[in-house]
């Protein structure tokens, strides 16, 4: 039988990925696409998938641990094929310990601090490393209470709280020096009952990357609308030809037809910022961000050539990622190279909201919930279906009046979307 080597798959450039749960131990027998490991990355939590079947060899990895494209998760012997050489034994070096990611260390000689650090870094996920150098927290200090030692963020927390106090005469100039997102803490429990909830998985991959979003990109968002009366009569006779077909077009189908054709209208908002800050690249495809609503938090898998799909193309890769996304089944590629992205809170309410640019996009829409809104047509009041919409842009690439422009063409293409068709 052959052993083959089972990678961590192509990230695209995301530097780290950790290790959250592995599914599997030596000696299991698996199927082609049974799920392995779950793996965290900053924009997403996924299981990935064996590529063969056969008898896991050798797991490579533990939880917790740091991983790159490429690295070997575990070996496997597939059912019925030989190996290519005499020797059956896998082509990667035998492990010295159970623990992959740290060097070994002879136990008759104590540990270095640089191999305490070095091993106690490797079990903090980014987000968790991240937080500790927001809070002055030196990692190798602590010794992580999570699963095979991995730092939390409670374990952090609770070595801040047992640093001794500050002299007040420090105090100024420590909170000039302070994080931006550094807000003092207080004993809560002192006012009433309180709960200490951890954050689900997304949300604990989303939010370093938001926060660098919104504290790197200078934004402004600006507010329209587009009376969609017209094209929500249109929808509903397209649904009811396509009802034979299974297929069900919402109303963002449309809006993301109209906003491809006002991106390539408007190309610099299909850009994204290069490094130096003097040049942009502009993107000469279409590929639109979708932010889906999901138990776990949002996720915003993308459409991806949405320039070179018809409406019932979308309308079917809109429903497969809105489905995949909400039962955690989004492949890798779903989620990556968003040029423009779209979020819609208009199937729960609001009537405005400035969506976060998710960099290095340089532009987000915002769709709210429509209303009826009476509108003068030179006689006398009449009721219009109006749709709320926002959009914040980086305002280092993007002015004032470009932003302004772009929405009312938006907003034309969307009440015409013979416009967007053309």
């Amino acid at each position: 039988m052959a052993i083959e080597n089972i990678t961590v798959p192509d990230f695209g450039d995301v530097q780290e990925i950790t290790v959250l749960e592995i599914y599997i131990n030596a000696g299991d027998t698996i199927e082609e696409e049974d799920p392995i490991v779950s793996l965290e990355s900053e924009k997403a939590v996924m299981d990935i998938p064996s590529p063969v079947s056969g008898k896991i060899h050798e797991v490579l990895i533990g939880e917790g641990d740091t991983v790159n494209s490429g690295d070997i998760i575990a070996t496997i012997e597939r059912d019925g094929v030989e190996s290519a050489t005499e020797d059956s034994e896998p082509a990667v070096p035998e492990p010295a310990t159970p623990e992959p990611a740290a060097p070994p260390v002879d136990s008759t000689e104590p540990a270095t601090d640089e191999t305490v650090a070095e091993e106690t870094i490797s079990h903090a996920s980014p987000s968790v490393r991240s937080y500790a150098r927001e809070h002055d927290v030196d990692l190798s200090t602590i010794s992580g209470s999570g699963p095979k030692g991995r730092i939390t963020k409670q374990d952090i927390d609770e070595q801040r709280q047992a640093r001794p106090a500050e002299d007040t005469s420090n105090l100024q100039s420590k909170a000039q020096s302070l994080p931006l997102d550094d807000i003092p803490t207080e004993d809560f429990s002192k006012f009433g009952p309180v709960e200490d909830v951890a954050l689900g998985r997304i949300q604990k991959i989303s939010g370093p990357h938001l926060h660098r979003s919104w504290v790197s990109i200078p934004h402004v968002t600006h507010f329209d609308e587009a009376d969609i009366t017209d094209l929500e009569s249109f929808r509903k006779q397209m649904n009811e030809e396509a009802v034979a077909d299974n297929i069900k077009f919402s109303p963002l189908v449309f809006i993301i037809k109209a906003v491809v054709s006002t991106l390539k209208e408007y190309p610099l908002f299909n850009c994204s910022l290069l490094p130096g800050g003097d040049r942009v690249a502009l993107k000469r495809y279409y590929n639109i961000g979708i932010a889906v609503d999901t138990p776990g938090g949002l996720v915003v898998p993308v459409i991806k050539n949405a320039d070179q799909k018809g409406m019932r193309e979308i309308a079917l890769e809109l429903r497969r990622l809105s489905e995949e996304a909400r039962a955690g089944k989004l492949a890798i590629p779903d989620i990556q190279g968003a040029s423009f992205t779209i979020s819609s809170l208009g199937g729960i309410g609001g009537t405005g909201f400035t969506p976060i640019v998710n960099g290095p996009q340089v532009a987000i829409l915002g769709l709210s919930r429509n209303y009826q809104k009476p509108t003068w047509n030179g006689e006398q009041f009449i009721p219009r279906l109006t749709l709320p919409f926002s959009l914040s842009y980086d305002h280092r690439v993007i002015d004032g009046a470009e932003a302004a422009r772009f929405c009312r063409s938006l907003s034309n293409s969307i009440e015409d979307l013979r416009r967007a068709l053309l």
